[in-house]
């Protein structure tokens, strides 16, 4: 199975796991989009140079305050949730909920499937 489909198999497992999900997408670092499972119109490249822009300003706040590796960062908005997680040095897997899901299960299976996704990227 070429990378770009096991990429999109994790990704759709994912949105899967937790049907209230309204996206979810794998972005690389420079902010492209490699795969993805979005509603509502959601445009992936746009959304992919938002989650890289604010996966690197975690990266920047963690180094600065001596966190250790930038893991995940959250933003919660009066509407819904995105969730942002390391995928390795070279992704970023963002999910997007809906106000009041179940951050605990978003995590639960998330951060496994970035986990898999970055050693995915070497």
């Amino acid at each position: 199975m070429a990378k770009l489909d096991q990429f999109q198999k994790s990704v759709d497992g994912l949105r899967n796991a937790i049907p209230e999900l309204r996206g979810v997408l794998l972005a690389s670092t420079e902010g492209l989009p490699i795969a993805h499972s979005l509603s509502n119109g959601t445009d992936p490249a746009r959304m992919a140079a938002m989650a890289a822009a604010a996966s690197s300003l975690g990266r920047r706040v963690s180094d600065t305050l001596h966190a250790g590796i930038f893991e995940e960062i959250s933003v919660a908005g009066a509407e819904g949730h995105i969730f942002l997680y390391s995928a390795g040095t070279k992704g970023v897997l963002a999910v997007i909920g809906p106000a009041g899901c179940n951050a605990g299960l978003v995590h639960l299976e998330a951060r496994g499937v970035a986990r898999e996704l970055g050693e995915q990227f070497s």
